[in-house]
């Protein structure tokens, strides 16, 4: 009985891990056959045209996407500045002040809602309170709508780090009568800053391709950018438009600038990882 129920055990547990490993590889199958396919066309697309020329007129080949890859980094960082700081410190609330509290609870309530809202829901919001009381598209209320999806990840992604610091080290520092924030700031932070950027890399990995927020809010834009309380140029609604027109020259500019997003996330994390690596906590 007992040698059946091991075999039964060891047969049991050799399927799960083979199952698992298969599920692995077909998910890793697909993102290689994504990402190759997004090199292969995306590179026939890099010209110095592209960077540094604007849009051509329908079925007119040529021009580049230099308006929209100022944009979506404008865009972007005013987002990250917006979004980032209030995350932290809702985490740091959550995890250092509010613990239990009912506020906390509620906040986190609202954190989960949000982080499970379609974004598509979080542009028509930030339409109907900025865009159409305006009267007009606007690069601000596009960085806002970014903001918004950014806020819950951060939050959720700061709390969550900042318990897994050990409480022995909180209590060690206040002993030695730090005040609570500077113990939060100069100690908690410094032990969990890992996760922390960790947390910000995902949140701007987020937004980065995100479309639908973007087409109720910034909308886009041929022209070089005079101010972002205007319709603003950015890559995921150029690569919208261009890859359902019927003009091929345009459906190759939307493989490049795909491949200019996707190579965007990947540099930020990987300097952010190299920079992580180098700095060692004192």
């Amino acid at each position: 009985m007992q040698p059946r129920l091991a075999t039964y055990r060891k047969l049991t547990n050799a399927l799960v891990v083979g199952l698992s490993g298969f599920s692995a590889l077909i998910g890793l199958f697909f993102l290689g056959w994504i990402l190759m396919v997004v090199i292969l066309k995306g590179m026939a697309a890099f010209s110095p045209d592209f960077f540094l020329k604007l849009p051509t007129p329908p079925g007119v080949p040529g021009g580049g996407l230099a308006n929209a890859i100022v944009g979506t980094l404008l865009i972007t960082l005013l987002s990250v500045l917006l979004g980032v700081p209030l995350g932290i410190l809702g985490g740091v609330y959550l995890s250092e002040f509010g613990e239990q509290s009912k506020i906390a609870a509620a906040v986190r309530f609202c954190s989960n809602v949000l982080m499970g809202t379609p974004s598509i829901i979080v542009g028509v919001f930030i339409y109907a309170i900025m865009v159409y009381p305006l009267g007009h598209f606007s690069g601000y209320a596009g960085a806002v709508s970014l903001a918004v999806i950014m806020l819950p990840v951060v939050v959720r992604t700061t709390e969550d780090m900042l318990r897994l610091v050990p409480n022995s080290l909180r209590e060690s520092a206040l002993a030695l009568g730090a005040p609570r924030w500077k113990v939060t700031v100069q100690v908690v932070f410094r032990a969990a800053k890992s996760g922390l950027f960790t947390g910000v890399l995902l949140a701007i990995a987020r937004v980065s391709g995100e479309t639908a927020p973007l087409l109720f809010t910034a909308l886009n834009s041929p022209y070089w950018m005079e101010s972002l309380s205007k319709p603003t140029a950015n890559l995921t609604v150029t690569i919208f438009n261009y890859a359902m027109s019927p003009y091929k020259d345009w459906q190759r500019q939307a493989w490049g600038a795909s491949l200019l997003i996707m190579m965007g996330v990947l540099f930020v994390t990987l300097v952010g990882r190299f920079y992580l690596k180098g700095r060692k906590t004192p």
